[in-house]
């Protein structure tokens, strides 16, 4: 556990973010890893079914994700003002109804799947392949609630290790397992969705072990177990805004995807490939905002608003410096980077669109750094509509330009299309901060 009630926010925020960052950066790798088998063994075909398929599973995930993130803002305020009993018996109400909220969406997906492909007007050549796929990711909805819903908790406090390890595990046996299997033994695209299912059922299994016998402070007592219904109106108004808010960018990829199959596959298959490189880059930035968001609920928790703007402005530091780094990396290193994902036929063309893509975003990357600190913070006050707000102008400009620009300039539209949003997204929360942070710091002490 990490109480960050005390001490230099800088370490605070640095021992939580990096374990955090390697954890993300371990759950995208078996989803890249995935892609990049799946386009160098089975064909440029399956990249493109994957990438289909991607925006329709991330709505599902980040959705849970914001529940998750609204359900450790209230854990991070219990465990700032020494409330344990709280904290666990809110740990179970979040595991508990989520895990079985998620199982009836997998029934529903599972159900839907040919219409949600319709939708996306997906090309007849794929569209087998992508049903199978999608029926089959379906079915891990369950085990990531549960697992987000465990890690959200030890997360809560200052534990950012421990879910760290789960992932490390999870996605090494499903890289394992894609190279046996698809690799070296020539199964199709059916594997490929099964090894991701099986590693999300491991983590979440390991997470629930390590709940029950390593850490009996944070593990619900037997009477802790069950539905509490005043935590879960708490969790639902948190949550449910937070979820919301995650769930608007997948709904926004969605829609760019129908643009972007529009297109042809190979604009589909390089655009699979860049988007799993953007996850890369924005995972550090995502996480040093949970780090943001965890500090800051934390000292409200504790009554140590004297330290939550010096946090938020260390934190931003930290936003920044980080673009610094990834920008130039993918500058340099974008088309090696654009090749693991794709070889055969037609690869030079689908290297060559993403590299594209990647010179636009190295430059543009600092400005989700700047709006994923501001989300961070405003989490941390408790302000979820406002996360929502910023969230939803982004997300419907990106999806605006994209419908204006991807016609006209192919996959680089798509990346002026994102910078548009970002740079709106700033304009409205930037002032707000400003204008607010007096009121609500005032506001949390009566």
């Amino acid at each position: 556990m990490r109480d960050m009630t005390t001490g230099p926010a800088f370490g605070h925020l640095w021992r939580y973010a990096l374990p955090l960052m390697l954890g993300n950066w371990f759950q995208l790798a078996y989803n890249a890893v995935d892609s990049i088998i799946a386009g160098r063994f089975i064909g440029k075909e399956a990249l493109a079914a994957e990438g289909v398929a991607g925006p329709v599973m991330n709505l599902v995930i980040l959705g849970i994700t914001g529940i998750c993130l609204g359900a450790g803002v209230l854990m991070s305020e219990f465990f700032g003002a020494g409330d344990l009993p709280r904290l666990r018996r809110e740990l179970a109400t979040t595991v508990l109804f989520g895990t079985v909220f998620c199982a009836g969406v997998a029934a529903a997906g599972i159900l839907l799947t040919p219409a949600i492909l319709r939708g996306l007007a997906v090309p007849p050549e794929i569209l087998t392949i992508t049903g199978v796929y999608l029926r089959i990711t379906f079915l891990g909805a369950p085990f990531t609630c549960f697992y987000n819903a465990l890690a959200a908790g030890f997360k809560s406090v200052g534990d950012a290790r421990t879910p760290l390890r789960f992932l490390m595990f999870s996605s090494i046996l499903n890289a394992v397992l894609d190279l046996i299997f698809i690799g070296a033994l020539g199964f199709g695209i059916v594997c490929s969705a099964v090894t991701t299912v099986v590693a999300e059922a491991v983590s979440a299994a390991l997470a629930g072990w390590w709940l029950l016998r390593r850490t009996p402070e944070l593990c619900p007592e037997r009477c802790d177990w069950r539905i509490d219904g005043s935590l879960l109106g708490r969790t639902l108004r948190y949550g449910g805004v937070t979820a919301l808010q995650q769930a608007v960018q997948p709904i926004g990829k969605v829609l760019i995807q129908g643009q972007v199959n529009a297109l042809g596959v190979d604009i589909i298959a390089a655009f699979n490939a860049v988007t799993r490189m953007d996850d890369f880059a924005f995972t550090p930035e995502q996480s040093i905002a949970q780090g943001i968001t965890t500090y800051i609920a934390q000292n409200r928790g504790a009554g140590r608003r004297d330290r939550i703007n010096r946090g938020f402005a260390v934190g931003l530091g930290m936003e920044v410096a980080y673009w610094a780094i990834i920008g130039t990396l993918v500058a340099v290193l974008r088309t090696p980077l654009a090749s693991l994902f794709v070889t055969g036929e037609g690869a030079d063309r689908v290297v060559a669109l993403a590299s594209r893509y990647l010179a636009l975003m190295a430059v543009f990357y600092l400005l989700p750094a700047l709006t994923n600190g501001f989300q961070g913070y405003y989490r941390g006050m408790g302000r979820m509509p406002m996360t929502l707000l910023g969230t939803f102008l982004q997300t419907s400009l990106r999806v605006i330009f994209t419908c204006l620009l991807a016609p006209r300039l192919g996959i680089s539209g798509i990346a002026w299309a994102c910078a548009v949003g970002w740079t709106v997204m700033l304009c409205v929360e930037v002032p707000w901060y400003f204008a607010t942070r007096a009121r609500w710091l005032a506001a949390d002490r009566t």
